[in-house]
C-alpha cells in the first residue's frame, strides 16, 4: 500500500529535480521520518502566504513543481506541494479533501462565496509509525496572528488540522464533509464541487478565477 503512496504523479511530481532539491534543503540528513516531517510541515506552512482570491485552477498551475515557484498558494496547492516534498523524502503520503464551515470567516471571502462553506478544502495525510496523520499546512504564521488563531503546529504524533477554536474560545473551523483520500490531486471530481456549490462563480474556460 505504501508503495502507491510514494510515487510520482501528474500533480504529485515528488522526481522533479527542483522539488528533490527543495525537500532535501528542509531536512537534516540524518533525522527521522517524524523530523523531516515536521521541518517540511512547517516549510510549506510558512513558505507560502495563503491566498484565496486568486485560484488558477488549469491543470499545471496545480503541479507541485509549478507551485513550489511561488510566494503565496490556496489550501489545496498547499496540500499537493507538501505532499510532493514528503515523498520526495521517502515518505509516504497521500491528499484529503472535505468542506469545512469556517465561523470567523472574514467578510469579504463570505460575499464572494455566499457562504461561510469553504468547499474541497485540501489537506495532506503523512504515514508515520504505521498509521495516517493528517496535516494542513494552509495558514502561516502571520495569517494566524492577524486572525487571532494559534499557530497550527505538528508534533509528528497527532493530526494537525484547521483549528476548531480562536485565541478568545470562539469557534473558528468545524468539517461538515469528507470526500475521502487520494494518490493524486482529483481534478475533475474538484471542479464539479466547485460549479456545484459556487454555480454563481462561473469558472472560466481559461480556469483562472480573480476573486477580489
Amino acid at each position: 500500500m505504501n508503495g502507491t503512496y510514494l510515487n510520482s504523479t501528474f500533480f504529485i511530481n515528488s522526481d522533479h529535480p527542483k522539488v528533490l532539491a527543495y525537500a532535501h534543503s528542509k531536512i537534516e540528513p540524518h533525522a527521522s521520518d517524524t523530523e523531516k516531517s515536521i521541518a517540511l510541515f512547517e516549510a510549506v506552512r510558512d513558505g507560502y502566504f495563503y491566498d484565496p482570491y486568486h485560484l488558477d485552477l488549469r491543470p499545471q498551475a496545480l503541479v507541485a513543481s509549478n507551485i513550489l515557484q511561488r510566494r503565496a498558494a490556496y489550501c489545496i496547492e498547499k496540500a499537493v506541494l507538501l505532499c510532493a516534498l514528503l515523498r520526495a523524502v521517502g515518505i509516504p503520503s497521500r491528499l484529503n479533501f472535505g468542506n469545512v464551515k469556517n465561523h470567523i470567516a472574514v467578510e469579504r471571502i463570505v460575499n464572494i462565496l455566499k457562504t461561510d462553506v469553504l468547499v474541497f478544502h485540501g489537506c495532506t495525510e503523512v504515514r508515520l509509525a504505521d498509521h495516517w496523520i493528517k496535516l494542513t499546512p494552509a495558514f502561516n504564521k502571520s495569517l494566524c496572528e492577524k486572525l487571532g488563531v494559534p499557530v497550527l503546529e505538528f508534533d509528528g504524533k497527532k493530526d494537525a488540522v484547521f483549528q476548531q477554536y480562536s485565541d478568545d474560545g470562539t469557534v473558528f473551523m468545524e468539517y461538515v464533509h469528507d470526500y475521502g483520500s487520494f494518490d493524486d490531486l482529483p481534478y475533475a471530481k474538484m471542479l464539479n464541487s466547485f460549479s456545484e456549490h459556487y454555480p454563481h462563480l462561473e469558472i472560466p474556460e481559461d480556469l483562472i478565477l480573480n476573486l477580489d
